[in-house]
């Protein structure tokens, strides 16, 4: 019986393992593609989602920008860059399917999903389906 209990407690302790080392990220290169595949055409600059955002609740569609952040713990987010002092959007990823590498700071990026405000913070937050570098 303790043998049985032994190999039990063996199997989970090594499925567990397996299951929690995460898969390599590619590095970001120009061309790569993190989440559902995206295309760089149609994407509007993040001065424009800005701008579609004032007048509608939500923005479904391509936004294109400069990644300033990456979350250092696995890539689960990032954030963009906005014009002046203003708060960077929030990218995050749908159901946290995907993650990006931190190497992606300061690249250029094509994202696919949709965005919205947080009224009492007017940060601007986007959900990717989608990740293309782009630059």
């Amino acid at each position: 019986m303790k043998k049985l209990i032994l190999f039990a407690a063996l199997a989970f302790g090594f499925s567990w393992n397996s299951q929690a080392q995460q898969k390599e990220i590619t590095p970001a290169k120009v061309g790569v593609q993190y989440g559902k595949k995206v295309d760089n055409s149609n994407a509007v600059t993040v001065d424009k989602l800005e701008k579609s955002l004032e007048t509608s609740a939500k923005f479904t569609g391509k936004v294109t920008g400069k990644v300033v952040e990456v979350c250092k713990k696995k890539g689960c987010y990032l954030t963009l860059e906005r014009t002046g002092d203003k708060e960077p959007v929030m990218v995050r990823f749908t159901d946290y399917s995907y993650f990006v590498p931190t190497d992606l700071i300061g690249k250029n990026v094509v994202l696919d999903g949709y965005a919205k405000v947080k009224e009492a913070t007017n940060e601007i937050t986007f959900v990717a389906d989608g990740v293309l570098v782009v630059k």
